[in-house]
């Protein structure tokens, strides 16, 4: 059988395209979400990928979750920590209702959930953790403080956790995605996008989500055992470190 594989915000965007192309790829997935029922339905009915819902950005329900899904699919040797949100804002005029909600989503979630799995990883000295960053958490965006704090802290923490692991099989990884065709981004007004976004990218078109899930897929790799502490700029060329 294969191995398991959890997807945080799973079942819409980058995150779905993610659980399909490890679920292609022969890993047991199992995606989770926390506010689309609908979306959530309509992607468990056409994939047949087990859904979860609860907020990653809270502890007890994480823990309950992980306990769920390892009794149900099996031990979690592949966790990727997508599920995020914006609530952008001048930092002048943010609120710290909006600050928290951005940490607690796209930060508090990923050590909630790799600290729920990675006593099982070491067990079984085996891993593969992968956080999706942003090039906004590399360079920074402006009216972005928040998200762009929570993504650049992946960073770190990934570096950190990935010293921490490497004796034990555990590889841990991070991918900042550019602008991604996604629901959000195609939301931007169309002139915005076309003279603001796309002349900045040198590859002159946005990024597909399934060119992201092919980054995660191959990081989640047995092959890939030689790669941790790494960030993986996937952006077209707009943002080179």
């Amino acid at each position: 059988m294969g191995r398991v594989a959890v997807v945080t915000g799973g079942t819409r965007g980058i995150g779905h395209a993610i659980s399909i192309a490890l679920q292609r790829k022969g890993y047991r997935v199992a995606a989770s979400y926390h506010g689309n029922d609908e979306a959530a339905r309509q992607f468990q009915a056409e994939t047949g990928i087990p859904v979860y819902k609860f907020d990653a950005g809270d502890w007890a329900q994480c823990e309950k979750a992980v306990a769920q899904i390892t009794r149900d699919v099996g031990p979690i040797e592949v966790l990727v920590n997508n599920a995020g949100i914006t609530r952008d804002g001048m930092l002048h005029r943010m609120t710290k209702e909006n600050w928290d909600a951005v940490i607690r989503t796209n930060l508090d979630s990923v050590f909630n959930m790799t600290r729920l799995v990675i006593d099982s990883m070491r067990a079984r000295s085996f891993g593969r953790i992968i956080s999706i960053s942003s090039i906004n958490g590399r360079k920074g965006q402006m009216g972005q403080a928040n998200y762009s704090a929570a993504k650049a802290g992946l960073l770190g923490f990934t570096k950190a956790v990935a010293q921490e692991g490497a004796a034990k099989g555990i590889t841990v990884n991070v991918i900042a995605p550019g602008y991604i065709a996604t629901e959000m981004v195609m939301a931007v007004p169309k002139d915005v996008l076309e003279t603001k976004i796309l002349p900045q990218i040198p590859v002159g078109r946005l990024g597909q989500a399934e060119e992201i899930a092919r980054c995660v897929a191959f990081l989640a790799a047995d092959d890939a055992g030689f790669i941790t502490g790494a960030c993986l700029d996937a952006n077209g060329g707009q943002y080179m470190a």
